[in-house]
């Protein structure tokens, strides 16, 4: 899979039979919708967390393609703190990507527990 940043072949890491795709150069990550629910091991809470990001139209950030349809993602706001964090989310619902950082700073404005499967899972894939 090509990533939509620095275009990149990106590589597949696998813990728990979660299967994160990963680009190395620029340390971004996508998450099929199926990773998704894998991830937070929850159908409901996968969907609800996609139907709660909001689309947001005014924004600077460059629109990126969709790594499986290649159609331009949608940025799409992430709870309601501020600064907002902007992801990229495919319109037809094939995943999200989350530049370097992102992913982690949603799980820390989530203020998920330190054992939750979900940290645990990414402490292991990028440790420090």
């Amino acid at each position: 899979m090509e990533c939509p940043v620095c275009k990149n072949a990106m590589i597949v890491l696998e813990l728990a039979e979660v299967e994160i795709d990963y680009c190395t150069d620029c340390g971004g990550i996508w998450l099929d919708a199926g990773e998704l629910e894998l991830l937070l091991g929850d159908s409901q809470q996968a969907k609800q967390l996609l139907n709660c990001l909001k689309i947001h139209s005014n924004y600077t950030e460059k629109r990126r393609k969709c790594p499986i349809c290649l159609k331009k993602m949608q940025k799409a706001v992430v709870g309601t703190s501020t600064p907002p964090l902007l992801i990229d989310k495919c319109g037809r619902g094939d995943g999200l990507w989350f530049d370097r950082g992102e992913l982690q700073d949603i799980l820390d404005r989530a203020e998920l527990d330190k054992d939750s499967k979900i940290q645990k899972l990414l402490a292991d894939i990028f440790p420090g």
